[in-house]
């Protein structure tokens, strides 16, 4: 049996990413009163150690200090809420972009309701247009200044970016993007385990295997707060293992993926092939191997041929 054509599964993979991209945009919300609360103690508490000291210690260079200092945090966090309340704004757009004519209607209050140097509307105009386009996806995110915006706002800029070039199966583009992300400056657990799973991918399949599983190997993804990005972190996964020649490990993780949806597997599927047994798209020839097997025995194909008739 022929093998699914290779640009219908590349559209597939893209869908699939950019769907799981909007999921976690919707599931946290920066303004809960959970997430205030945090942020109050952890603003709060060192501003007034900070003033006890100064008044303690007495004189005026102290608390001259501690009023700059104070000033300059009301200012990050009045920042910081006007941010998180344009994000909030931004996914309640992204919530009803699931058809042809709901991604239109986003677009056209993404350009109208924000600033062309908006980056929470930029993000938001690149996951849209990445189902149509991810050339003109591409060329948006690259509206972001990255010397000018915050460092974390620079390596999720970079990371979507090297996520669409390697959808691309542009694997040196992608490198030289991920080597300037620094993931110790991300705290945040779900975000950390998003921008990993995006490096992990592109140092596997750019000849750096080791090193990515050694990235990855760091998550447990038996951990509930991992559930869904599992997908993604498999995926990267299984380019390390494949690459780092660690063969029972890289079928253990297609096991792991077919048992979740086997079209997960259907990323690994290419057709064309460079010289030399490597996709396009970077997929060992083992990987691609193993994946196409499972999605032939799964009977998944042979539904679709049926369903058709």
């Amino acid at each position: 049996m022929a093998k699914p054509s290779s640009n219908k599964l590349a559209a597939k993979e893209r869908e699939k990413l950019v769907t799981d991209s909007r999921k976690k945009q919707v599931a946290p919300d920066p303004l809960s009163a959970e997430n205030l609360r945090k942020m109050g103690l952890r603003i709060g508490i060192p501003v007034l150690l900070g003033w006890a000291f100064a008044i303690w210690v007495g004189g005026w260079i102290l608390p001259a200090i501690m009023g700059v200092i104070t000033l300059a945090l009301i200012g990050i966090t009045i920042w910081a809420v006007r941010y998180a309340q344009r994000s909030r704004a931004v996914v309640n757009i992204l919530q009803n972009a699931d058809t042809p004519e709901g991604r239109k209607e986003a677009l056209e209050k993404l350009n109208s309701n924000f600033k062309k140097d908006d980056t929470a509307a930029i993000f938001a105009r690149a996951q849209l247009e990445m189902q149509e386009d991810p050339r003109k996806a591409l060329a948006t995110l690259e509206q972001i200044n990255l010397v000018k915006v915050m460092a974390p706002v620079a390596d999720e800029a970079r990371a979507q970016r090297a996520m669409i070039h390697l959808i691309l199966g542009e694997t040196d583009e992608a490198k030289e993007l991920v080597d300037k992300i620094d993931l110790g400056r991300h705290s945040e657990v779900k975000s950390r385990a998003t921008l990993t799973a995006i490096v992990g991918e592109a140092f596997a399949r750019s000849g750096e295997a080791k090193r990515a599983v050694d990235l990855l190997e760091k998550f447990d993804l038996s951990d509930a707060a991992f559930e869904d990005l599992k997908p993604q972190l498999l995926r990267a996964k299984a380019f390390a293992y494949a690459w780092a020649n660690n063969t029972k490990q890289m079928r253990k993780v297609l096991q792991d993926l077919k048992a979740m949806n086997v079209q997960y597997l259907m990323g690994f599927v290419t057709r064309k092939k460079h010289p030399g047994g490597v996709s396009p798209r970077g997929v060992h020839p083992m990987l691609e191997k193993e994946a196409y097997d499972m999605v032939m025995k799964s009977g998944m194909v042979q539904r679709r041929v049926e369903m058709r008739r």
